[in-house]
């Protein structure tokens, strides 16, 4: 029995031991980067405040937690504006030594004064050399020489699962570290088209914004920008900006003072699986083409609307969320191969990149009443379009406009009062006439695609007519 004890002990000893020698040690990349992580404070006009010309104003140095009682004893409520001021934390990192630094453009966005804090304690004003929204990065400059640097890293040789690790000032606690893996790689986000995110389970807090996230060889790979979360914290999911985008954007900021894109000039959507059966695709991937732009170079690419794009410039496009940042970040007027599935069959096309142009305002359909037709098998109470109603919509040609939608199939399928039907399958939509004869002569048990535009912008939709 002792025996036994004793070897059950010796096993618990090894196994323990064997498990923390698999941990990493980030010790030593700590000491060697810390130094190049700063922290970034800024001051930014905030809206005025109310205030009595017979009030007093409010004393200056007041702690933030305080202000808001300083606020309501001095000033109260009146008439008048008394401008305020308001402070940021963020962090950053130094990317050359005579003081280039990156950061979030959200840290510095509107700020009336830039200070950085190096781990020496020096505080340096800092210049911002200029900044891009839609990538959230922004480029400063101080006044400095032989500043600690950062080391460049690769995302493309991130693998998930690695462990990465984290530099900031999250709360104002400055260079704090933390560790985590990469969930995930290629993360498409809402408000960040043109950003293959990184995603992450690093801890990151408010603060942490632009700091580094560092990988096991100690280079940086990507910018942490943004968490998702319910609470305002830290919820498990953590996104950084790789940090190739984020250096092809310092480097055009520095060279010609702005960003540009490049540009296909198509408006494209996931493919589900029953759009996929629907064009006759083994399995969903790619870009399916919803909108060409005219004149712009898909058009003159020869690239169709239904179009599936599965591979640009020789790199697999699997979602159509990986399509807009690889067009972003390729040198407009270059030329590029375009690999797409049409009607089934594989198709290569050469387009040469355009630029981005700003973004058109969306247009908001009208109401109007209009005589509605007998509802079809899909549920749908469809009309033809008025030239007013095409114009408003942004529609040049064909297409008929959904009135209402009745429980069944077009219900189940997303369909909406106030879209317009421009295409079935691969046949356009001229009149209500044609529409219904098209719906009439539909298979059963077949996935249909069904091009619709909605808010201006066009989308597939698919449904399945059951026996």
């Amino acid at each position: 029995m002792f025996k036994k004890l004793i070897n059950s002990a010796c096993l618990f000893v090894f196994f323990t031991f064997a498990a923390y020698a698999q941990l990493p040690d980030f010790t030593q990349m700590v000491k060697n980067n810390g130094d190049a992580v700063v922290n970034i404070s800024t001051t930014q006009k905030a809206p005025d405040m109310q205030m009595d010309s017979d009030q007093q104003p409010m004393p200056q140095d007041v702690p933030p937690e305080l202000e808001e009682f300083f606020r309501h004893f001095f000033q109260g409520p009146g008439r008048g504006f008394v401008p305020r001021e308001t402070n940021s934390l963020g962090s950053g990192f130094v990317i050359s030594k005579d003081g280039y630094i990156l950061t979030n453009h959200h840290v510095v966005n509107n700020a009336t004064e830039i200070v950085v804090k190096l781990k020496d304690r020096r505080e340096l004003l800092a210049k911002l050399i200029g900044s891009d929204e839609s990538t959230d990065v922004a480029l400063l400059k101080v006044d400095a020489n032989e500043l600690p640097v950062v080391e460049i890293g690769s995302p493309d040789q991130l693998q998930v699962g690695e462990w990465v690790l984290a530099i900031g000032t999250p709360f104002g606690f400055e260079q704090s570290v933390t560790a985590g893996i990469v969930s995930a790689k290629g993360r498409s986000l809402p408000d960040g088209n043109y950003v293959p995110f990184i995603q992450t389970d690093v801890a990151i807090n408010p603060g942490n914004s632009g700091g580094p996230l560092f990988n096991m060889q100690g280079k940086v790979v990507g910018i942490n920008s943004q968490i998702y979360s319910r609470s305002g914290g830290y919820m498990g999911l953590s996104f950084a900006i790789p940090i190739d985008v984020a250096m092809n954007v310092a480097e055009q900021i520095k060279s010609k003072g702005k960003v540009s894109r490049g540009w296909l000039g198509v408006q494209i959507q996931d493919v589900t699986r029953q759009l996929a059966e629907s064009f006759g695709m083994d399995r969903p991937h790619g870009a399916l083409v919803a909108k060409v732009i005219p004149g712009g170079p898909a058009e003159k690419a020869g690239v169709q609307i239904g179009d599936i794009i599965v591979e640009f410039d020789g790199r697999v496009i699997e979602t159509s969320g990986e399509l807009p940042p690889i067009v972003g970040m390729t040198p407009v007027d270059e030329t590029a191969k375009l690999k797409v599935i049409r009607q089934g069959d594989r198709e290569e096309l050469t387009v040469k990149v355009g630029l981005l142009p700003a973004q058109a305002a969306q247009i908001t359909p009208a109401s109007g009443n209009m005589p509605e037709t007998t509802v079809n098998r899909l549920g749908l109470a469809v009309a033809d379009l008025t030239e007013e109603q095409r114009q408003q919509l942004q529609v040049e040609k064909n297409g008929v406009l959904v009135q209402k939608v009745g429980k069944g199939i077009a219900l189940d399928a997303g369909m909406q009062p106030g879209d317009v039907i421009l295409r079935v399958q691969n046949t356009p939509i001229r009149d209500v006439a044609e529409f219904n004869k098209i719906v009439a002569k539909l298979p059963t048990d077949k996935s249909i695609a069904m091009l619709i535009q909605r808010n201006g912008s066009p989308v597939f939709l698919a449904f399945k007519i059951e026996k």
